[in-house]
């Protein structure tokens, strides 16, 4: 049926409850099989991988259904409202009482989504005409960065030399008024300001870049403001630590990776915009007839395919959509609360033991063995070795090589974070 006609089942348990998984597959969903026999029949037109062959097919034995294709309502009615409601409900978290988005394969192409926008919101010739019609565009992010942003800028052709690292404090968060005399700067050499990638959540020191000041900057300055939640994101479902954001809902973009912090299957991640004007769809979509016919019998924009550089996706809102409503919100945010408790433990028995030295106070452990860096190599190779465990290091700036412990499995315990401390001593004690 049409999506306003749409019928939804719900178990009778409510989100959260323990018998909530049992009753969603206590039988046969009859629907589901329905629906796999007409896009898996010879004479179906519609597209659907994996081919004839019912339950005998390899798709049917190994694939499970978040690898489902999906870009148009009708070939997957239940997975595109299912995208739509918790894409909103994430937007809610942020701030927005309206908006869009689309999940993506990754942060990192969430983030090049966010650098597309912006320029074509900007220029709406790039889309038609390229670079050629464009002055040079430069935009701004912290030293602290992913390097996605750096990619990104490659991919879409404004260049690695038209990003500007902006500088950040000790604890490895961007410098507003950094920010500011950089734009300025940029401006005065002819060159046109557009995008600022701030970070909530940095790879290695676990930053968050103050939200609220860099806002100000970029309003001053008419300049896209994206966040780059991926890994600070889930934060928001905390009522403790949200805090930690506060601004974001001033940005025009977000990304967000749920297979992070809250550690839903990889890959789950989110491109949110506050935009609802359609901009997403402008910037991206190429009305593939074949597919995106815009005469069709249901109202059209539940096909929300086009709004991706991809064709065929997989539903990977499922694997939230599941989480969520096996734990409910209360669960995350308890995922999110013992996570930053993990990290305080672990601190704090890195402080107290003698060998031990914290790099920084942040909310990312990061570990060092201090005085020589070549100490961390050593013990790295003998855990590889060993086998008993697995654990990156690295330097960062003038700091040597250190290890950087990141908590987030519900299943940690202060065991297992006592057995990591106590490895490393083992495999170093003779160094």
């Amino acid at each position: 049926p049409p999506p306003t006609d749409a019928p939804i089942n719900r178990p009778p348990s409510p989100p959260g409850h323990p018998r909530f998984f049992n009753q969603l597959f206590s039988g046969l969903d009859h629907h589901a099989l329905a629906g796999r026999l007409l896009t898996e029949t010879l004479n179906t037109s519609q597209y659907v991988p994996g081919g004839a062959g019912g339950g005998l097919s390899p798709r049917g034995v190994f694939t499970p259904p978040h690898c489902a294709p999906r870009y148009t309502y009708e070939i997957a009615p239940v997975f595109v409202l299912m995208e739509e409601v918790v894409l909103a409900k994430l937007r809610e978290l942020v701030g927005w009482n309206s908006g869009d988005g689309i999940f993506c394969p990754g942060g990192s192409i969430s983030n090049m989504y966010a650098m597309n926008v912006a320029r074509f919101q900007r220029f709406p010739e790039s889309r038609q005409q390229g670079s050629r019609a464009l002055p040079r565009l430069v935009l701004f992010a912290s030293e602290e960065c992913h390097y996605s942003i750096q990619k990104g800028a490659a991919f879409l052709g404004i260049g690695t030399d038209n990003v500007v690292l902006v500088r950040a404090d000790e604890r490895g968060k961007m410098i507003p008024e950094e920010l500011e005399k950089e734009i300025e700067r940029v401006k005065s050499e002819g060159a046109v300001p557009f995008f600022v990638s701030a970070t909530s959540g940095t790879t290695v020191l676990g930053a968050f870049d103050p939200l609220g000041p860099v806002a100000d900057v970029c309003q001053r300055h008419g300049l896209w403001l994206h966040v780059d939640a991926a890994w600070g994101g889930s934060a928001l479902l905390s009522r403790k630590h949200r805090q930690l954001l506060a601004g974001i809902e001033r940005a025009d973009s977000v990304a967000w990776n749920p297979h992070k912090m809250l550690t839903v299957g990889l890959q789950c991640s989110a491109f949110l915009l506050r935009d609802d004007s359609g901009l997403l769809q402008r910037c991206h979509g190429a009305g593939a007839t074949y597919l995106f016919q815009p005469d069709k019998f249901y109202d059209v924009t539940f096909d929300t395919g086009d709004k991706t550089v991809q064709c065929g996706r997989r539903v990977d809102c499922l694997k939230l959509w599941l989480l969520w409503k096996a734990v409910g919100t209360e669960g995350l945010e308890q995922r999110v609360d013992r996570a930053f408790a993990c990290t305080r433990y672990l601190a704090a028995e890195v402080k107290r033991r003698d060998g031990f030295q914290l790099v920084l106070e942040v909310r990312c452990v990061a570990l060092q063995c201090p005085h020589r860096g070549d100490v961390a190599p050593a013990i790295k190779e003998r855990m590889m070795k060993e086998g008993s465990m697995m654990v990156g290091y690295q330097p960062h700036g003038t700091r040597p090589n250190f290890f950087r412990q990141i908590v987030t499995s519900p299943a940690v315990t202060r065991a297992d974070l006592d057995f990591f401390l106590d490895e490393i001593e083992r495999l170093g004690c003779d160094l």
